[in-house]
């Protein structure tokens, strides 16, 4: 007997063990739990523990209570100066009315919310990046437009009951497209300035070339005008010397002049003169001139040719002694103006006094 009645309990212990586990259910702490009859929302847990329902009734609907991660997928934005942008981000999101979640979502959860969400997110992010321009998308400092983004899709995700904590901007980039025509435009902009150095350079070069030009004339055109100045004054010079000489003695001076006219003209690889014999040419082939000359007196030239020794007292100089100075127009020692010194003529060139001949008289017998 007690064998039928461990018979007869054994099925009633099956069924009252089914019974309590179907009853008995067990929230995660990861998670947030519905109890739904007959699709009814008939009690919420967000605690972790063991809960009662309706057994073969009532239905458990668990949803992830953690911070959820959603990307979304890249875009294209035209932010406020037409610039266009690939853009795309990654929101963080977490479920914080489950029965407004529940009512939103229906049977969809968590992966119909992510659908929902990722439109919204996309829909913030070319609201808020079509009111800047690109700079401000581009730049290093993006935080204030994430905030705004967050906030935007915040508002608009409330229906749902989440709420995002947080959207990130991963990439903001050109199109392939743009980004051709910007390193073209890059590249012709770095072309322009280096143009423009070059130009400048270019400039530079040429005034350091024409200042040294006019540099060169002016230390050239200096240097042509002392030589002409040094030239004409040792013409003046030579002219006075040459005077002088021919002050001394006119007849010598001829006869020396007519001498290297002769060596000049009478060469064998020369022309041919023709020319009157009695001409004044040929005087000198004629008669040496010395009935004309003039010579130096013998005192006079015992002094050039032998020097004699100092005497112990220097006469007072003469103005015949003082060796002649050349001047130029204006009253200056020659050479002074343009810096050189000539020196004196020599005294021996000096025209000697003339002496008149004595003829001497015979006695009349």
């Amino acid at each position: 007997m007690n064998r039928a009645i461990s018979m007869l309990l054994l099925p009633f212990l099956i069924v009252v063990a089914v019974l309590v586990m179907a009853s008995v259910y067990i929230v995660d702490v990861r998670q947030k739990a519905l109890v739904l009859r007959f699709g009814e929302v008939v009690d919420v847990r967000e605690n972790p523990g063991l809960g009662l329902k309706v057994p073969f009734i009532d239905q458990v609907v668990r949803y992830d209570a953690r911070i959820l991660g959603i990307p979304t997928p890249p875009m294209e934005v035209t932010p406020l100066d037409d610039r266009r942008l690939v853009v795309d981000a990654f929101a963080r999101w977490q479920i914080t009315d489950v029965v407004q979640f529940r009512r939103a979502t229906a049977a969809g959860g968590v992966q119909f919310a992510q659908q929902r969400l990722a439109d919204i997110v996309t829909n913030a992010i070319r609201q808020v990046l079509g009111s800047v321009p690109s700079t401000t998308v581009l730049s290093d400092d993006r935080t204030p437009l994430m905030n705004q983004i967050r906030d935007l899709a915040r508002q608009n995700a409330e229906d749902l009951g989440v709420r995002v904590i947080d959207v990130r901007l991963t990439r903001t980039d050109l199109p392939e497209q743009n980004l051709n025509a910007t390193y073209a435009r890059m590249r012709a902009e770095r072309e322009r300035e280096a143009a423009d150095e070059i130009a400048r350079g270019g400039e530079a070069a040429q005034r350091v070339r024409a200042a040294a030009d006019r540099t060169v004339v002016e230390l050239t055109s200096e240097a042509r005008k002392k030589a002409e100045i040094v030239r004409g004054e040792a013409d003046a010079r030579r002219n006075a010397i040459y005077a002088a000489a021919f002050g001394r003695d006119p007849e010598f001076f001829a006869f020396t002049r007519s001498m290297t006219s002769y060596e000049r003209a009478l060469r064998g690889e020369n022309s041919s003169l023709v020319i009157q014999p009695e001409g004044e040419f040929f005087d000198y082939l004629k008669s040496d001139g010395a009935e004309r000359a003039n010579p130096v007196p013998a005192a006079a030239a015992a002094a050039l040719s032998v020097v004699a020794p100092a005497p112990a007292v220097v006469p007072a100089a003469t103005e015949a002694d003082v060796p002649p100075s050349e001047t130029n127009r204006e009253g200056e020692p020659l050479g002074e103006a343009a810096g050189v010194t000539l020196t004196p003529m020599p005294e021996v060139l000096s025209s000697p006094p003339q002496e008149q001949s004595v003829v001497p008289t015979t006695p009349a017998n």
